[in-house]
């Protein structure tokens, strides 16, 4: 792969290398598997993050006809739990010691004759399934309550379902049934040409089209070792920034939501709108699709009125952020609500805003710049308090930075060509990442010798997050629950994919 180390690893050597990553500061980002050829076993992929400027690394454990079998991280770096589940459901890989033993992505009862994401295994194939019951955690006592909270839930939110175990008001424990709407995305990529590929990556998740599309478009262009010009660089970083601008503005307008803040609710999502409409302005695209291609950008964009459209946002922008920060009735359900240390954050995989609220400081624009990130000045905002308000903050701060970004984008924009052609990728592989606004978002692309896909793993930041998020939940009350899970800002699509 582009701009990572290779190193082939023997299974039984792989819990001695993940302790020495973390020993050493690193993290594992993620997990998957692949299989080489059709009717081959499976290689297992695990992508590690050294240090800040230092290239990933990807650790490779190719399964020979007699292994089914690797052993289990999670119990030394708890993240990777649920790419293991992922991995067994979607590839069939078991992994002995394993402390998180069930289904996450294939509810009980469905049956596949195959791995779905084996080669052989069709697409459109249904795969048998007999209604069973969920394997569930007993917790004992006269006064625990249990109650599942959905898949169908109020309002426009979502399908998943929330299990609590309570006494009273207080949540013991809180168990998130996920992947009711699991759409194969990954599975869809294969034997698909990279221009067609580009739009499904943008589908991924709505509200993320330009970072998914970004971070796949690095992939092939790490593959085939193609440099943008430097005029489509900037641009994706404009158009980067102008997501995270909206994405920020209706979290805030939805966090209001769950404190009963109406006015601020309102107000929130008509600034959402009207940066929406500036998008608009600028590329045809409320959601900015249909831009982005391997090579650069499909066309070029006239940034004429853009200075002038965020100067007139900016203002009210900040005096509604300012006016959140005096409205105690706002704060009070805020301030200590859902903490998250930082140290739960870094073991179980937190990502973007989350992490960076409990005082993680890592940003891949920063730590890994891509695009044109690396010549721009980037403020980080990061917070320690781990709660609700310290999630908001760090939101906050992100859109004042966003709007000078994309300010000393367009004092800085090149004149030149948009697009290269890229070079041959048949049989080749690709990393790409990108920053998004709900986190860091991770595309591995695999060629086959025709040129066209034969894997595609994509990390997204809710998958992680929503790893995250029961503990925060675990000993808080049924009235904080709302407001706590509208501060991760997390989505089901991201997730299911």
């Amino acid at each position: 792969m582009n701009d990572t180390l290779e190193s082939r690893v023997a299974p039984t050597d792989l819990p001695d290398l993940c302790q020495q990553l973390l020993q050493n500061g690193g993290r594992m980002q993620m997990a998957y598997a692949r299989y080489p050829q059709p009717g081959t076993p499976p290689e297992v992929v695990y992508i590690a993050d050294q240090a800040a400027r230092e290239p990933f690394t990807a650790f490779r454990c190719q399964l020979d006809s007699n292994e089914t079998c690797l052993p289990s991280l999670a119990t030394i770096s708890p993240l990777l739990g649920w790419y293991e589940r992922e991995i067994h459901d979607l590839c069939g890989v078991r992994f002995e010691g394993s402390p998180e033993p069930y289904r996450l992505v294939l509810h009980e009862g469905a049956m596949p004759p195959l791995p779905p994401l084996d080669p052989q295994f069709h697409p459109v194939q249904p795969i048998p399934f007999t209604p069973s019951a969920w394997r569930l955690p007993e917790l004992q006592g006269k006064d625990v309550h249990r109650l599942p909270f959905g898949p169908v839930r109020a309002d426009v939110l979502e399908s998943a379902q929330i299990v609590f175990y309570y006494i009273g008001e207080a949540i013991l424990h809180c168990h998130p049934q996920l992947f009711f709407k699991h759409r194969g995305m990954e599975k869809r990529f294969e034997g698909v040409h990279v221009e067609q590929a580009v739009l499904l990556a943008e589908r991924i998740s709505g509200v993320s089209s330009v970072c998914h599309a970004l971070s796949f478009c690095q992939a092939v262009e790490g593959a085939c070792q193609c440099t943008p010009p430097p005029r489509a660089q900037y641009l994706r970083v404009l158009l980067a920034e102008l997501e995270r601008l909206y994405n920020h503005l209706h979290y805030l307008g939805h966090l209001c939501h769950t404190t009963t803040l109406k006015v601020g609710e309102a107000e929130g999502k008509l600034l959402e709108e009207r940066a929406k409409q500036v998008n608009a302005a600028l590329t045809g695209s409320r959601f900015l699709r249909g831009l982005l291609t391997p090579g650069g950008l499909r066309r070029d964009l006239d940034t004429s009125r853009l200075y002038a459209l965020l100067e007139n946002l900016k203002p009210e922008v900040g005096e509604y952020m300012a006016n959140l920060e005096k409205t105690n009735s706002h704060l009070d359900r805020l301030i200590t609500t859902g903490p998250l240390p930082r140290q739960v954050a870094f073991d179980q995989g937190a990502s973007g805003p989350i992490k960076r609220a409990s005082g993680i400081d890592r940003d891949l624009r920063r730590d890994h710049p891509y695009a044109a990130y690396e010549e721009l000045s980037i403020k980080i905002p990061v917070k320690t308090e781990g709660d609700a308000h310290a999630r908001a903050q760090v939101r906050m701060e992100e859109i004042d930075s966003s709007i000078e970004l994309i300010k000393e984008v367009l004092t800085r924009l090149p004149n030149g060509p948009i697009r290269v052609e890229i070079g041959p990728v048949r049989g080749r592989e690709g990393l790409g990442w990108a920053e998004g606004p709900r986190g860091s978002v991770y595309y591995a692309t695999h060629f086959n010798s025709s040129g066209r896909l034969a894997r595609v793993k994509i990390k997204t930041p809710s998958f992680s997050n929503w790893r995250v998020f029961p503990f925060t939940v675990h000993d808080t009350n049924m009235m904080d629950y709302a407001i706590n899970e509208a501060s991760f800002g997390l989505t089901m699509a991201g997730s299911d994919r």
